[in-house]
C-alpha cells in the first residue's frame, strides 16, 4: 500500500528557501504570490492490508525519522 508522508515546516518557522523562491518568482513577474513554503513529499510502500496499521507504522516512521517535530509538521495519507 502506498503512503503520503508530507512535512512542512512549522508556521511559527521562517522559511529562507521559500521565501528565496518567492523573490525570484516576483522578479519574474509574478508578483501575486505572496508566500512561499517550502516542504517534502515522501512516498512510503508499506506492506498490509490493515489501513489503521499501515498508518500507524508510517505515522511511527515520520516522527521518527521523516520530520523534525521542533520545527516541522506532517501528516499521513493513505490512498
Amino acid at each position: 500500500m502506498q503512503v503520503e508522508v508530507r512535512v512542512k515546516l512549522k508556521e511559527a518557522v521562517l522559511d529562507p528557501q521559500g521565501e528565496a523562491i518567492r523573490r525570484v518568482l516576483s522578479s519574474l513577474g509574478f508578483e501575486e504570490v505572496t508566500q512561499v513554503r517550502v516542504g517534502k513529499l515522501v512516498l512510503l510502500e508499506v506492506e498490509g492490508d490493515d489501513c489503521e496499521r499501515v498508518r500507524a507504522r508510517a505515522d511511527e516512521a515520520a516522527r521518527e525519522l521523516l520530520a523534525n517535530p521542533v520545527i516541522e509538521d506532517y501528516e499521513v495519507r493513505l490512498p
